[in-house]
């Protein structure tokens, strides 16, 4: 019998994930198709009862998308313009770009260079009297660390809300979800996910019963009861069919992070038997947490020649992100400039993130670990 030679591995592979639920999905997205009930309704509801389960929150919300949770996690917590909100340097830019959509100023902090986490050390010499909350990021699948940020959010009688768009289902100390600990939680269900839908998707999560009722009438412009409006809201609501499509995949969520987390096991192991920890520096998931890995990132010597050296072989890679927010040019009226934050800028200078999906296979991997070898020997 014949092996396949590998000659190629996808960043992600969803073809592959589909193919292994395609059963199970197609039933739901005809129910749908037949109930013409597309907007919210009972499919979402199920959907979001789910989620908060999974979360450990009181409540969940469907919405448009992992930007538009954090948007509606902004304007439910009153932020206005002219108010600032702290949050990392080194992030996906709808952090930082929700709290300019609503006029307001973000404030940038340098990260923990270990968890490329923001570091909840240089968050109290940025707050002022404008200072109005904290949006803490769980980057790649890891959880910031949460404690000393909610101190000092509690200090300062900040709020704070958890950008856990790659984080649904990572844990902090003593089992608390992403998602749980501050006063609203956001996700997204982009199809790149752990957990993606057939589109675009997201869901806030809160315990705060006060604010669950205010994101439900911000949710649908603001309306309570429909067309009498207290206050200005979006259209931020989510469609039935990707909640019925996220319901399924949910159900498969934990066995996909237990293969990522193998898969993850296996890159450390090899990469420190070959020798390549020279060059190479590994994730560091701290003891005590729940990393779900929705990105595999290395530290890697001579990053940029390295990548070209991967995508010549095929190889899925993607650096996420070379350009911290500091440096991005629509922020240039803050006044910040390169260097301000040396351990974020060092990060998106040497960062990669490689193949991790929970479908991959070990032959591929070994694919990629080879070309490591072949370039740094």
């Amino acid at each position: 019998m014949s092996v396949s030679k590998i000659d190629q591995v996808p960043l992600l592979d969803l073809k592959a994930q589909y193919s292994t639920i395609r059963e199970e999905i197609e039933p739901v997205v005809r129910e749908v198709m037949e109930s013409q009930y597309f907007i919210l309704g009972p499919k979402v509801k199920a959907f979001e009862e789910r989620v908060a389960e999974y979360c450990h929150t009181r409540y969940a919300l469907g919405v448009s998308s992992g930007t538009d949770a954090l948007i509606i996690a902004l304007m439910a917590l009153d932020i206005r313009p002219g108010d600032e909100v702290i949050t990392t340097a080194y992030s996906f830019f709808a952090t930082a770009g929700s709290i300019s959509r609503l006029n307001a100023t973000p404030v940038f902090v340098d990260i923990d260079p270990v968890t490329f986490n923001i570091d909840p050390a240089e968050i109290e010499s940025k707050i002022t009297s404008k200072t109005k909350a904290i949006i803490a990021v769980h980057l790649y699948g890891q959880s910031a660390d949460m404690d000393p940020i909610l101190q000092v959010a509690q200090k300062h009688r900040l709020k704070v809300i958890e950008d856990a768009a790659q984080a649904i289902g990572t844990e902090y100390t003593n089992g608390r979800r992403a998602g749980s600990m501050g006063d609203i939680g956001c996700f997204s269900f982009f199809p790149s996910k752990n957990l993606g839908g057939f589109g675009d998707g997201g869901m806030v999560t809160t315990s705060d019963a006060a604010l669950y009722e205010k994101l439900t009438f911000l949710r649908n412009h603001g309306a309570h009861p429909k067309y009498y409006h207290k206050m200005i809201g979006g259209n931020f609501r989510l469609d039935a069919l990707q909640a019925a499509v996220l319901d399924v995949k949910l159900n498969h969520l934990d066995d996909w992070t237990a293969g990522r987390q193998k898969n993850a096991a296996y890159y450390n192991e090899q990469i420190a038997a070959r020798g390549l920890d020279k060059w190479i520096r590994t994730p560091h998931a701290v003891d005590g947490y729940r990393h779900i890995y929705n990105q595999y990132i290395l530290r890697c010597e001579r990053r940029d020649d390295l990548l070209q050296f991967i995508k010549d072989r095929n190889i899925g890679s993607e650096i996420y992100y070379p350009v911290t927010f500091n440096n991005q040019e629509c922020f240039a009226d803050l006044g910040y400039k390169n260097g301000d934050f040396p351990k974020a800028e060092q990060a998106a200078a040497e960062t990669l993130a490689i193949p991790i999906y929970p479908e991959l296979t070990r032959a591929q991997q070994d694919y990629v670990l080879d070309a490591f070898e072949a370039f740094y020997k």
